[in-house]
């Protein structure tokens, strides 16, 4: 029995210890849902870029990679997946750490994508890491306050379950709906407005940063104990979030595909 606690301790400390985005669904959700909204080119582009995967197909696969042994996966691509912007501050290019962070990946691998030096394999990991990070961006605690670790040091009991506010974010409140990810595409894409479009048009990671660092300031419950209440509070942000980050997906690529 102590054995199994020990475990299970252990196993709570490492996942708190790591990013991981809006979890399988959420980035599924906003890849597949980005796909209603591509120009025909960058169908064409991406289309010679990923074969027969689609977009919900690669948006894990930056957090597949992670138990990958390469010294890539282990030491140098851990930063890319979130930022840090602290409370009542703004974020400038020259803040990124050393090691870069969301922002910085984001127009790197921008560039790999549209370089015609580069080779496929190469557009296909920019891809990836392109649907990959704009998901992440629109997770609010992938925009940290430089304090606890995105809310990975945030320790509470979710619906009675041990686990950390960033994990809530990243899939407790997703998870919590029990649909699949094709339902929340159906279900969120038959919502979205042309006002909404029009509202959320902004490609600027910058952007959709200062959003997720706003909503982040307002998610901190104060208690260590948070279910229904909870839940029905922050439901319509996570909807909103994913339906943003699907949009701005699309048109991110639209504009990187426009050969005009």
């Amino acid at each position: 029995m102590k054995v199994r606690v020990v475990l299970f301790l252990v196993a709570i400390l490492l996942s708190s210890s790591i990013y991981h985005g809006y979890g399988q669904t959420g980035h599924r959700v906003i890849g597949q849902l980005a796909e209603r909204y591509l120009s025909a080119q960058a169908k064409t582009e991406i289309k010679a870029i990923l074969g027969n995967e689609t977009l919900a197909e690669v948006s894990n696969y930056c957090d597949e990679q992670r138990s990958n042994p390469d010294h890539f996966w282990q030491k140098v691509a851990g930063p890319y997946h979130y930022m840090t912007i602290p409370d009542g501050e703004t974020y400038h290019i020259g803040d990124a750490p050393e090691q870069g962070d969301a922002i910085t990946a984001l127009e790197m691998y921008t560039e790999q994508l549209k370089s015609t030096k580069s080779t496929l394999a190469e557009r296909q990991l920019a891809l990836k890491f392109i649907v990959h990070i704009i998901g992440d961006l629109h997770q609010p605690l992938h925009v940290g306050n430089g304090k606890d670790r995105g809310g990975n040091n945030t320790r509470l009991e979710f619906f009675y379950e041990p686990t950390n506010l960033h994990r809530v974010w990243d899939s407790g409140i997703i998870d919590k709906q029990t649909l699949s990810y094709t339902e929340w595409v159906d279900w969120l894409g038959t919502k979205i407005t042309d006002k909404e479009l029009n509202a959320w048009s902004s490609i600027e990671p910058l952007d959709w940063a200062k959003e997720s660092q706003e909503i982040r300031m307002g998610i901190y419950p104060g208690k260590d104990k948070v279910s229904w209440s909870y839940n029905y509070q922050h439901l319509p942000t996570i909807k909103l979030r994913l339906s943003q980050g699907s949009v701005r997906l699309a048109l991110y690529l639209n504009a990187v595909f426009d050969k005009s």
